[in-house]
């Protein structure tokens, strides 16, 4: 028996033996023992910076069943304290050099 917190939308997915799934560090919530779990670093220059998710995602390989979160709670956070700021500051939303600075951490917020 386990007890995991997570934020947004719960996402279960089964893998099959040898599928392999890409997702951001920050949206894992758990997975069986018999997933194997690796970080991977973003190819290509573009992706890196551009890609709002970080320098590193996990790569899952099953078989077993992975759970995913839509909202990690650092992208919550940061978000309600956009909003907590003296009148709402948020100009780093929607724009490309917005994420530049939690390029390292994966938030990409």
């Amino acid at each position: 028996m386990a007890f995991m917190h997570a934020g947004g939308y719960i996402i279960e997915k089964e893998l099959q033996a040898g599928e392999s799934f890409r997702v951001d560090t920050g949206c894992i919530v758990g997975f069986t023992g018999s997933v194997d779990y690796d970080i991977q670093f973003v190819k290509g220059v573009k992706n890196a910076i551009f890609g709002g998710e970080g320098l590193f995602f996990a790569v899952l390989t099953g078989p077993g069943k992975v759970w995913m979160q839509s909202l990690p709670v650092s992208r919550l956070a940061s978000r309600i304290l956009s909003y907590a700021q003296p009148g709402g500051n948020r100009k780093g939303e929607g724009s490309i050099l917005g994420g530049i600075g939690n390029l390292l951490d994966g938030d990409g917020y």
